[in-house]
């Protein structure tokens, strides 16, 4: 019985540290190397994507950017994992990145199996499909018995199953590590369709040789929250991130932007304002980073809206509409805390 009792005693000793190994320590160990370690996509233009000068862009690169701004005061302090979303999981869950911002959905599983917590949404999404004008089709309906290129280890493989079992059609799945070697397979014709989030198909769509040639179909099958994703048990760096994509939207709601920023700490009677930029209030004490965190992500990365637009909205080659990702005030879903 002894025995028994101390090998239960070490069993659940080993499960405390396992979920605790990372208590506290992650922004300690993000300074200690002078940067942050931020997991992103192989390349989806418009959320994560490497220019031939290793330059990267897109709206979850900046909201990479935006953490480092926040903790360093320097938006460039940043290096990049690029994961399948096979590797993902694992990289974050090993420490191999101290942050993974990766077009990633928001489900019960992940959030209560894997050892991960979600910090926000920093991009609402659902799952579409992407068909050739040859193909003659308007509906997904239309598509029973179709082969569909599908990247693996994604939300996109249940999803499709649940929907054509749903409708009682059959298809054929073709999968892919990569969403490059998706796009690639759908153009040299070896799928009827590629099903992917709609943002996703839009990104993809336009690395078609004749992006024209190609259609998004009307049906949104799913609901996708995208959005970084921490370790769990180290909840001072879990309020750090959320709390960097809150600043970003309340920035946007207060009329805050990158360049207005320095004018509205100095002259903003608004005690909105006033307490985002810290100016007054909480200011930065109760995440352990710098009075100006906040002002800082706004100067060097911009508010939300701002990031939205110049990487899948209007002032980009995606020319995605705000949609569901417009503030609650203007029609979205987009919401955030007060900073108070």
């Amino acid at each position: 019985m002894k025995k028994f009792l101390a090998t239960t005693s070490a069993i659940a000793i080993c499960a405390v540290i396992s979920t605790t190994a990372f208590a506290g320590a992650t922004l300690e160990s993000v300074k200690k190397k002078g940067f942050l370690q931020c997991g992103v996509s192989t390349g989806l233009p418009g959320f994560s994507s490497a220019d031939d000068k290793g330059k990267w862009t897109g709206l979850d690169v900046d909201t990479c950017r935006a953490v480092a701004a926040a903790v360093f005061g320097d938006a460039g302090k940043v290096k990049y994992s690029p994961l399948t979303a096979k590797e993902r999981f694992t990289a974050l869950q090993s420490g191999e990145v101290d942050l993974l911002v990766r077009n990633t959905t928001w489900t019960l599983t992940r959030d209560s199996s894997l050892g991960l917590n979600f910090a926000g949404v920093n991009y609402y999404d659902g799952q579409g499909f992407l068909v050739t004008k040859d193909l003659g089709v308007k509906s997904a309906l239309e598509l029973d018995g179709a082969s569909f290129c599908i990247q693996a280890g994604t939300t996109t493989e249940l999803n499709l199953a649940d929907y054509f079992r749903a409708n009682k059609m059959t298809y054929t799945p073709i999968t892919f590590d990569k969403s490059d070697e998706t796009v690639k397979a759908f153009e040299a014709g070896r799928c009827d369709a590629l099903t992917s989030d709609q943002s996703q198909l839009y990104s993809l769509r336009i690395q078609l040789k004749d992006p024209s040639s190609a259609m998004v179909l009307p049906e949104v099958i799913s609901k996708e929250p995208l959005g970084p994703v921490v370790r769990q048990g180290d909840d001072e760096w879990l309020n750090i991130v959320k709390w960097v994509l809150f600043a970003a939207l309340n920035a946007e709601e207060y009329g805050v932007s990158s360049k207005n920023v320095d004018k509205m700490a100095a002259s903003s009677k608004d005690p909105n304002v006033r307490r985002l930029l810290g100016q007054e209030g909480i200011k930065g004490k109760g995440l352990g980073l710098s009075d100006t965190w906040a002002a800082n992500v706004v100067k060097q990365v911009g508010n939300y809206g701002e990031m939205f637009e110049r990487n899948v909205g209007q002032d980009s080659p995606l020319k995605i509409s705000r949609g569901l990702n417009a503030l609650w005030s203007k029609g979205g879903i987009q919401y955030a805390p007060p900073i108070r």
